[in-house]
């Protein structure tokens, strides 16, 4: 709802004094910093010269005190960055608010961080404080919020927002919390770019229960496509970073499904004020915890693999997905345990004998906390320190006398080969699969996740103490073995899962609810469902739920009277048919994605068109990219979003009904337009 004159002139006043009021500011903290980072480095240089004449007290308190500067002044810096972000564009939103027990009223402009005045006052608001969240989360009328002191109630009198733009103010209107409101209607007909953004003055009610969560431990998150689940965590990521003391970005890890993904999203955090996290892949960790193998096959060449019908045993493949396997490995791994012994004495020096008896005794029952190999360890650093008083120099020693003296030995490979070839295993591999799959320099990706569970279990897994947050996105493409290890390295963590079972692209694997993974994690956890879509058109929104027979989609976009185009038949014209609709679709978006089924079939599209167009091929390998013209494999495309999109698979080649998920993948990711090719 636009506002009177009167009011336009009111807020253009509070503007000029608000940006005026930031540029100062701005002025005295950069002079403040200077400042201070010139005294720390003449203290600094004055304690180098000086330190002889120390004694070892006065030394650790000054290294104390330098330390103390040290924060504070990186503290200011960050603030004057975040400052720097908001210059330009101060604030976004404002509410009024009447209190219920005094009947005060409170005018509060919200931006993405603080600022106060000479006395202190808050001017504006971070949109991650308490008061803030009246303003994602209630209508005009009865409201309240959780504080610090606890629950205050009152009114919410207006909600208001602000297009500004170089500090002059371009648009400003009331609304409630109508969804199909003129500022969210208006950021989602933008065309998207080669990041995603920031989504800090669109967040809706929904989205925001998931944001502000501080009550659970764990959060699982069911999002359709479209949803903004990956925006959703990154903004839930600047909020914890904002109310969690001492948590900064070092402590958060996000995996990531690809490294593209993890380019796409790079720029949210810092848009934010906040830094970037930790991110990582599983794969990574595969590879960095495997050093048996040379490489590790990614989970998008393991798809790829079964779409290009380069699978030979595919029943065997999905066994080793299975839930089933996991309880086979255990029972495995425990009789392993059941029989690992000391089968001889062990004597070290005439006086240092220990018998096999005592040995056993502390290796089943003093030390059985820990996992095996890391016993032995613990054994070598006893038998050493008893025999040597406290001394650690003979633990080599005692490491190869009990090497020698246990009927079981720590080759990971060989251990892997026997569960394959025991009686626990239900699925066994033909002679040459297991022969191949152990002499190879690269591990296959379904096979590297049970080798880990067993290197872990056996060895211990690298335990992260200095994780305190994981997000995991994508989480319908990790089976039931993955969250087990993940749960292993990060035992008190706190997790924010997110995916969408309808996305799934693991043709091995599926899970009827994200629900289920409830029972693998620590703590109180809630489970949430987005089912809001603000990428599509109602139109494409109509076209994806027929491809699953979904019914619970809402599309938000408002009708782009565009209907999805469907193409059979153009293979003869391939060609001529992708250059007249790339044309088009060029002349009116800023980006296009054509999306296949598989890496052979991206491959042939890009070879037919990149004579006559500007075009980037995406594969496994792409790090970074530009969106403008891009042909990528449907599995490659997970997570991110297209102005016009597409869809084409070679009818010799097409897809088949148990591949409908990659299909509805390809589908989903387009905004604006979607043609679909056979």
């Amino acid at each position: 709802m636009a506002i009177t004159n009167e009011e336009y002139k009111k807020e253009t006043k509070i503007l000029k004094l608000i940006s005026n009021l930031l540029n100062k500011n701005l002025e005295d903290l950069e002079k403040e910093v200077k400042v201070k980072e010139e005294d720390l480095v003449d203290f600094k240089k004055m304690m180098w010269q000086d330190s002889s004449s120390f004694d070892e007290g006065e030394i650790l308190e000054t290294k104390l005190a330098t330390n103390t500067e040290e924060s504070k002044l990186l503290q200011k810096e960050q603030y004057f960055t975040k400052l720097k972000k908001i210059k330009n564009k101060p604030y976004f939103a404002s509410i009024v608010y009447e209190d219920e027990e005094d009947h005060s009223i409170m005018n509060i402009y919200i931006a993405l961080t603080y600022l106060k005045d000479k006395d202190l006052n808050n001017i504006l608001y971070d949109w991650r404080s308490p008061i803030c969240s009246l303003f994602y989360d209630y209508e005009t009328g009865p409201c309240e919020y959780m504080a610090p002191g606890g629950l205050n109630k009152g009114k919410l009198l207006r909600k208001r927002q602000y297009k500004i733009e170089d500090n002059r103010l371009i648009n400003v209107f009331d609304n409630s919390l109508n969804i199909d409101d003129e500022m969210l209607q208006e950021v989602l007909s933008e065309e998207s770019n080669d990041k995603m953004k920031n989504v800090v003055n669109t967040i809706q009610k929904e989205q925001n229960m998931v944001i502000r969560d501080l009550d659970d431990d764990n959060l699982i998150v069911q999002g359709i496509a479209g949803s903004g689940k990956t925006s959703v965590a990154l903004h839930r990521i600047a909020f914890l970073l904002y109310q969690i003391k001492n948590l900064t970005s070092n402590n958060i890890l996000i995996f990531s499904p690809n490294s593209i993904f993890t380019d796409y999203i790079s720029d949210v955090l810092p848009s934010l004020g906040e830094k970037n996290t930790l991110q990582t892949t599983f794969n990574d960790y595969l590879s960095f915890f495997i050093d048996e193998y040379e490489d590790i096959e990614s989970f998008t060449d393991f798809v790829s693999r079964y779409y290009k019908n380069e699978e030979s045993n595919k029943d065997l493949v999905k066994y080793k997905q299975s839930d089933q396997i996991i309880k086979d490995l255990d029972a495995y791994i425990n009789n392993y345990l059941e029989k690992a012994r000391f089968i001889k004495d062990i004597n070290e020096a005439p006086m240092h004998k220990i018998s096999k008896e005592e040995l056993n005794e502390l290796l089943t029952y003093k030390y059985d906390r820990l996992p095996l190999f890391e016993r032995l360890d613990e054994i070598a650093e006893k038998l050493s320190s008893n025999f040597y008083k406290g001394s650690a120099k003979k633990v080599p020693t005692f490491k190869k006398l009990i090497k020698d003296s246990i009927n079981f030995k720590e080759d990971y490979k060989e251990i892997y080969k026997d569960f394959f070839l025991s009686d626990y295993c239900m699925v066994k591999p033909l002679e040459s699969e297991l022969k191949s799959s152990l002499k190879n320099k690269t591990m296959s990706y379904e096979d590297a996740l049970i080798f880990a569970y067993i290197k872990g279990s056996l060895k211990g897994f690298s335990y992260e103490a200095n994780i305190k947050q994981v997000v995991i996105d994508e989480a319908q493409d990790y089976n039931r073995l993955q969250y087990i290890i993940i749960s292993k390295i990060f035992q008190k963590t706190s997790f924010t899962i997110l995916g969408d079972i309808n996305q799934n692209i693991n043709p091995y694997y599926k899970y009827e609810s994200l629900e289920e993974l409830t029972d693998l994690l620590k703590g109180q956890t809630i489970y949430l469902e987005l089912e809001k879509t603000y990428r599509s058109s109602p139109e494409i929104i109509d076209y994806t739920n027929k491809i699953l027979n979904l019914n619970h989609v809402n599309a938000i976009r408002r009708s782009t009277n565009k209907p999805v185009i469907i193409k059979n038949k153009v293979e003869a014209k391939l060609k001529e048919n992708l250059i007249e609709d790339l044309m088009i679709l060029q002349d009116n978006y800023l980006n296009t994605a054509i999306i296949t089924k598989d890496v052979v079939g991206a491959q042939k599209i890009y070879d037919l068109i990149k004579d006559e167009f500007e075009v980037t091929l995406i594969d496994d390998n792409t790090k970074k990219f530009k969106k403008d013209l891009i042909v990528i494999p449907a599995y490659l495309a997970k997570g991110l979003e297209f102005d016009s999109v597409i869809v084409y698979n070679d009818r010799t080649n097409s897809y088949k009904k148990d591949e409908r998920n990659l299909l509805y993948v390809s589908c989903t990711r387009a905004q604006h337009e979607l043609y679909i090719y056979n």
